[in-house]
């Protein structure tokens, strides 16, 4: 076993602090990451908190990692001591059923193990990226590339893979005209990476405070869905909607902007049921759908694109000290755009 420093949850009201825990040894198809740095998810703080009830205590939240590889177990060839990797969702799967064979772990029947507050297959709790170091299977390591700074990568193996996999999977690219719905830690991210597809983005945010940032990102369009005439102006305009906004939202207006065939798929999780009205869904031919985050093979394939065309997320770096304020901060939406922590400071 390995002990290392970290921060955790000990209680769903108290703030996180500095402990130390258990890595486990090294295993033969084993990488031992040194962290580098640690993104700060909204999952981070609902899992902290215990909001969606399922949080065992105490708890090591972090799922977007960035580092070092400092060791290697005897059999691993995919990756070698000094390389540049990342941890993104989950550390495991069953690796046997049909979704895992296809490279879609996130939907494995059997269960993904997520990179906290899961049980791995040894039977022991997961502890995430809040730590210096972490062990993870050889599979569930990604290499990032030359072409990425290893602080604005850390967010892209959660919001970037949760906004790569949607506008992949449904085709963006030249003609499609696409709408992110919400400007900020994914939509920030999801605007720069359909722009790089050559779709045409337009930006629905409640206001305009954030438009220039909006129109930089390559967003070609942006609009104020506090303003009722947005909702009129753009009826049936677009091919594919992300909604990305975790706060309850009026479905129907906004599904009422989607062009005959489009699609509004669902990214962000709000803590209510979502209401559809069916004619909103029978005109047009409309569609609603939903994505989680994506595999091992398309989180790889996601790094790829955003190093060749300049994709990073914006952040803001952080000590480790700064975590229980830098969550107060992501509640208040004052940050532009990703929290990341330095991992050195742990």
């Amino acid at each position: 076993m390995i002990d290392v420093s970290a921060y955790a949850a000990n209680s769903a009201g108290g703030p996180l602090e500095k402990t130390t825990i258990e890595r486990r040894a090294v295993g033969p198809h084993d990488v031992l990451i040194e962290i580098k740095y640690a993104g700060i998810c909204h999952s981070d703080i609902h899992t902290a908190r215990n909001e969606w009830g399922h949080t065992v205590y105490p708890v090591v939240p972090g799922h977007e990692i960035t580092g070092v590889v400092a060791e290697i177990g005897s059999e691993v060839t995919g990756h070698a001591v000094g390389d540049r990797v990342g941890v993104g969702c989950f550390v495991d799967s069953c690796r046997k059923c049909a979704s895992c064979e296809a490279g879609e772990e996130q939907y494995c029947p059997n269960g993904y193990v997520g990179t906290y507050n899961n049980v791995g297959r040894d039977g022991k709790r997961t502890a995430g990226g809040y730590s210096t170091h972490i062990v993870v299977d050889e599979y569930f390591v990604l290499s990032i590339p030359d072409g990425l700074e290893l602080d604005a990568a850390a967010p892209l193996l959660c919001a970037g893979i949760t906004l790569y996999s949607p506008l992949a999977h449904w085709g963006a690219g030249p003609g499609q005209k696409i709408a992110i719905a919400g400007m900020g830690g994914l939509g920030h991210i999801g605007v720069k990476i359909a722009h790089a597809m050559g779709a045409e983005v337009t930006v629905l945010s409640q206001t305009l405070s954030k438009k220039d940032d909006g129109l930089r990102f390559g967003a070609d369009q942006y609009y104020a869905t506090s303003d009722k005439e947005t909702f009129r102006a753009l009826r049936g305009r677009f091919d594919l909607i992300l909604n990305t906004v975790s706060a309850p939202i009026d479905m129907d207006r906004y599904l009422s902007m989607l062009a005959m065939n489009g699609t509004l798929v669902e990214l962000g999780l709000p803590e209510n049921p979502i209401t559809v009205s069916g004619f909103s869904l029978i005109r047009n031919r409309r569609s609603l759908a939903g994505s989680f985050v994506g595999g091992i093979p398309q989180t790889q394939e996601m790094l790829n694109f955003c190093a060749r065309h300049g994709i990073g997320a914006e952040i803001e770096l952080i000590p480790a000290d700064k975590i229980n304020e830098a969550y107060e901060r992501v509640i208040g939406s004052d940050v532009r755009y990703r929290f990341v922590i330095d991992a050195a400071t742990f």
